[in-house]
């Protein structure tokens, strides 16, 4: 390092001199300064040197390939990325993963009861669904998901789970839905109705806690499960399920089949009861015009098969279910029955029901609005039937005659409208004439979005 630092010092002691000397006391001060000058020039001399060695030293001990000109470059890698689709999800290079997801359903509607029930119709609204959820990837093969369910003014836990994948295998902890139903098991935000078939309601079809294990391979879906109560409910009875199901979904074609079947056995314990019941196709409304009311139960054994279809704008689905319910202490058992047929079409070209792994899936118009088109347009029909009746449980059967019509305007966002003629007979609630056989008519709305 050269002595630089002197130099500004040595200009400051030739300016400090007078250009000519007044008196000889001048000139004494300029010769002090002079002096002083060179004192702080020396110092900062030798401090200049001491730097050079203590410099030199330092370059000496470093080895030659970790010099200034070898050592390798630093470039920045992103620990994380961030990827935005209908909600943003965020990935770590050593596998972690979180997704925020979540759906808003509104409904409105009126319901006309028959008069003289003393029950209460005409206008309702609700918002049906509010919920908000995170799910990712955890490294090791894992995944999760939370969802909590806002709607109600109430907090409900809807799914909790830990899935460990390997393969073609799923094994699945938590609180999550167990196998019954191709119909319960799609999601609310794909189904044709805006309530699902009646007999998914009445039965008690839920998530539940419990252990499952699944295996997905071409076109086949094995599932299994142990099952208690449902976490809002605990601590709660001493209830055990087992359950099971099995999907075969081929494509032929242009044309996605999908044939299935469904186990259920419950123990429910001693000293239990059972209740089967069901709304009048929206769930605004609290009135059940069939129901079996409470009765003692030690089982429950259903068994279900499920029909799809699915080819270019037009869908076929139905499902028959029969629960047998062991009463024990002597009693018969009772065995009651639901089921449904539908059918729908889309409106607008190019536009066909999603479907994936054995359920229903989104369906994501051809032409979306905001993208030059008018989104999804589709028209639904439903038979739904529901047999709450056996021996001396008299809860009443239920014929329901529905038609939908969805607009789908673009992947994330539905509207619909629902009308349903409900027809009973042998209703547990009779009219003031003693009459127990009439009908219901209702309007159901809905708006929702999800993300």
């Amino acid at each position: 390092m050269r002595n630089i630092y002197g130099l500004p010092l040595a200009a400051l002691a030739f300016a400090a001199a007078p250009a000519h000397a007044q008196s000889d006391s001048q000139d004494t001060e300029v010769a002090a300064l002079r002096a002083h000058v060179a004192q702080l020039t020396a110092q900062l001399a030798e401090v200049t040197d001491r730097l050079d060695e203590m410099e030199s030293e330092t370059v000496g001990a470093v080895p030659a390939s970790q010099t200034a000109q070898s050592f390798p470059a630093v470039t920045a890698e992103a620990p994380t990325q961030v990827s935005m689709g209908a909600a943003p999800e965020v990935e770590s290079e050593d596998g972690f993963s979180f997704k925020p997801f979540g759906r808003l359903m509104l409904d409105a509607g009126l319901t006309a009861l028959p008069d003289g029930l003393g029950l209460d119709d005409g206008f309702g609204a609700e918002a049906r669904r509010a919920r908000l959820g995170v799910q990712g990837d955890i490294p090791g093969g894992f995944s999760y998901k939370m969802e909590v369910d806002f709607a109600g003014n109430e907090v409900d836990i809807t799914d909790a789970l830990i899935e460990y994948g390997a393969g073609d295998i799923d094994i699945t902890v938590g609180q999550f839905n167990n196998f019954q139903s191709m119909e319960e098991l799609t999601s609310s935000r794909f189904t044709s109705f805006i309530e699902r078939a009646a007999f998914t309601d009445a039965f008690g079809f839920s998530r539940r806690l419990g252990v499952a294990v699944e295996y997905g391979g071409d076109a086949v879906l094995l599932q299994g499960g142990v099952f208690h109560d449902n976490l809002g409910d605990l601590p709660g009875s001493d209830r055990v399920s087992v359950d099971g199901r099995a999907v075969y979904y081929p494509e032929v074609g242009d044309t996605q089949l999908h044939f299935g079947g469904s186990l259920h056995f419950a123990d429910i314990g001693e000293d239990e009861s059972v209740r089967y019941r069901q709304r009048p196709l929206v769930h605004f409304t609290s009135e059940r015009l069939v129901n079996t009311g409470s009765f003692d139960a030690e089982s429950e054994l259903g068994a279900g098969i499920e029909l799809a279809a699915i080819r270019g704008p037009l869908h076929f689905a139905a499902e028959g279910y029969r629960q047998e319910v062991g009463r024990g202490d002597g009693f018969d058992d009772a065995t009651f029955f639901g089921g449904y047929v539908e059918a729908g079409v889309f409106l607008t070209p190019g536009d066909s029901r999603g479907y994936s792994g054995g359920r229903f899936n989104r369906t994501r118009p051809a032409n979306p609005v905001g993208e030059g088109g008018i989104g999804a347009i589709q028209l639904n029909v439903r038979y739904d039937y529901l047999d709450l009746i056996d021996g001396p449980i008299v809860g009443g059967t239920q014929n329901g005659y529905l038609a939908s019509l969805i607009w789908t305007s673009t992947d994330y966002t539905r509207f619909q409208i629902n009308y349903g003629r409900l027809e009973y007979d042998d209703a547990p609630d009779a009219l003031p004439s003693g009459e127990t056989d009439y009908s219901a008519d209702v309007v159901g709305l809905r708006a929702e979005f999800d993300f």
